[in-house]
């Protein structure tokens, strides 16, 4: 499964490539706005650290409007992918670029029922948000199943991309159930790599080297 790290933050993006994790950027226009930079100035510096697929979201919601943007982001880098939300404009827009070569992550689905639109409309990447499924009382790692089982009957040619995740535990059980990409924001990629016995693993082993040292003394 490839990770993609889901924020616009420079720093947070350099980190997590170095650790080698990083096989693309997800961005939106709330985590853009949060750091308080120009769209087209910030797309590009991400473009010089990650060379995976990199979301850049329109902000229009008529048709001609997504498709402008759509067309100038594309410009920036040859790795944008065009979000767009999962709207009778969006299908319409994605339906357009999609057979323009454009490359299309479809955003914020939330059934199955988007999902199988989004796909037919030529989406190259959906993303179903989990996250927020839970917080209405929902089961959001129930619709990555759903998805998971229909991409096992049909060739398509989308890619699941299981979005607004919480915690380490969706990350697990996206990967059990074969989705193809987890967008993790930098908070959830420090828990993944955090465990305490790895820590006073470390500090016993450091510990037990240094008393064996002083004993030759």
């Amino acid at each position: 499964m490839q990770f993609f790290i889901d924020t616009a933050n420079i720093e947070a993006i350099k980190k997590y490539n170095a650790w080698g994790v990083v096989n693309g950027v997800t961005t939106n226009p709330s985590l853009i706005a949060k750091e308080g930079s120009n769209l087209a100035t910030k797309v590009k510096e991400i473009a010089k650290i990650v060379k995976g697929p990199i979301s850049v979201e329109t902000l229009s919601n008529d048709l001609e409007g997504m498709l402008n943007e759509a067309r100038h982001y594309t410009t920036w880098s040859s790795n944008i992918v065009i979000k767009l939300p999962c709207s009778e404009n969006g299908l319409k827009a994605c339906y357009k670029l999609s057979n323009e070569g454009i490359a299309v992550n479809m955003t914020l689905v939330f059934s199955t029922a988007q999902f199988l639109l989004a796909a037919k409309a030529g989406a190259k990447l959906i993303s179903p948000f989990i996250g927020r499924l839970d917080d209405i009382g929902e089961d959001g790692m129930s619709m990555i199943k759903e998805l998971t089982e229909i991409n096992k009957h049909y060739d398509l040619k989308t890619k699941i991309v299981v979005a607004s995740i919480r915690h380490p535990r969706h990350v697990i059980e996206a990967a059990k159930l074969g989705a193809h990409i987890a967008t993790i924001p930098p908070d959830v990629l420090e828990k993944m790599i955090k465990h305490p016995l790895t820590d006073n693993g470390i500090e016993k082993f450091l510990k037990d080297w240094e008393k064996a040292q002083n004993n030759q003394l």
